[in-house]
């Protein structure tokens, strides 16, 4: 007796935002990504139009985390104290969709370094590279604060993506990128209603609906990845199933939460039976990476090259079925 499908329709669809704009849009970028836009859940192209494929952005950062395993730095040992021919190796070399540009050294904590010094690297990277650009912030909200209206200015017109915008610190952020064109990376603590409450603030705010990227913390497997991967499952299914202040695609961050694991960074020495350090770290990248797609990430922040070249070749595969 033949089994019949269960094919599922929805409702609505996810936003769908461009990041990057090229000289006929008043941009540098040789070419824009789109992400979301879809009406099914990941890969069931069946089930709906799925007219993006996810995105994926290479890392790049201003402070090198001394912990780092050699697995790490090995692919960017040449360039990784200079960021703009670091994110031109990712362009490249890694065929990187986007590169993200976390200003760790900017954090008080770190180097703290100034402003000026921020935003000259920022235009350096902006000139190193033609693909679309991510800036994401410190972590301080006081020095953030500071640093995105000027970082904003000098990306003025390439519809860049700048995060993070949170509940506690959101209306300089989403001023900025109103008055400059750029998207908006909207944090929530891994809460539904956190999530939907910061989107409608920023609606109040004005911000465009084609220019919001949700980012539900995310952690590595193993890291309270599971529950990363229900909050962003139930966020999609609200989009779909109508709710319009959580249609946006959604972007997670998978480098530095997995290269900060025990299992990324752990010697063969100390934990022989867990494998080839090298290996091992990759595969947990990589199966972190995968897992949120699963989940509904429409773009992936990601590090190592091999860990990135498994992820597109699962989503190749994906699509094909």
């Amino acid at each position: 007796m033949p089994v019949a499908r269960m094919i599922e329709k929805w409702s609505s669809s996810v936003n769908g935002i461009t990041i990057g704009a090229t000289s006929a849009e008043g941009g540098t970028r040789s070419e824009a990504i789109k992400i979301g836009g879809q009406n099914a859940m990941p890969f069931l192209s069946e089930e709906g139009t799925i007219p993006n494929l996810p995105a994926i952005a290479m890392e790049v950062t201003d402070m090198v985390n001394p912990e780092w395993p050699a697995a790490l730095i090995e692919p960017f040992k040449d360039v990784i104290d200079k960021p703009a021919r670091w994110a031109k190796k990712c362009q490249d070399e890694y065929k990187a969709d986007a590169v993200c540009l976390r200003l760790t050294g900017a954090h008080p904590e770190n180097k703290n370094t100034p402003i000026e010094e921020v935003v000259k690297m920022v235009k350096e990277l902006k000139s190193a590279v033609s693909i679309p650009l991510i800036i994401w912030g410190c972590g301080n909200n006081e020095k953030d604060n500071q640093l995105f209206p000027a970082i904003s200015q000098a990306l003025k017109g390439e519809r860049c993506l700048l995060g993070t915008a949170t509940q506690d610190n959101y209306k300089i952020l989403a001023a900025t990128c109103i008055a400059d064109g750029h998207n908006i990376v909207a944090e929530s603590p891994l809460d539904i209603n956190i999530c939907k409450q910061l989107n409608i603030l920023l609606l109040d705010m004005e911000m465009p609906n084609d220019r919001i990227v949700i980012f539900p913390s995310t952690g590595a497997l193993g890291y309270g990845f599971e529950y990363s991967y229900s909050i962003m499952e139930r966020t999609r299914l609200a989009a779909l199933g109508g709710d319009k202040t959580m249609a946006y695609p959604m972007i997670a961050v998978v480098s530095n939460e997995v290269w900060k694991t025990k299992e990324a960074k752990a010697p063969e020495s100390e934990m022989p039976c867990w494998g080839r350090a090298k290996e091992r770290a990759i595969i947990w990248e990589a199966t972190t990476a995968i897992g949120f797609l699963l989940a509904g990430a429409d773009m992936l922040v990601m590090y190592h090259p091999k860990a990135i070249e498994l992820t597109r070749n699962y989503i190749q595969q994906m699509m094909k079925t």
